[in-house]
């Protein structure tokens, strides 16, 4: 009875790194999905798709009616590190 439970294990062992195999495989092609198609970003007041810009040597994100621009949080701190 003992060795048909290790085997019945090893079994489940294998089905278990297969899985987690898939898994770390689906979610690689997700996050390489991710970074060649990043998600649009639209103004929250009009919607309108920001734009990307560069000002003063900082990557931004613009609204093309003038409702504002947005900085990540890494331009942010070099910009307030400029001050």
């Amino acid at each position: 009875m003992d060795e048909k439970d290790r085997f019945g294990q090893k079994i489940h062992d294998r089905e278990k790194a297969h899985e987690d195999q898939w898994a770390r495989q689906r979610d690689q092609e997700l996050l390489d999905k991710l970074r060649k198609h990043p998600a649009e970003l639209h103004c929250p007041q009009c919607h309108a798709l920001l734009k990307p810009e560069t000002v003063a040597g900082l990557a931004v994100m613009r609204c093309a009616h003038g409702h504002g621009g947005w900085l990540d949080h890494e331009n942010l701190a070099k910009l307030t590190d400029r001050k």
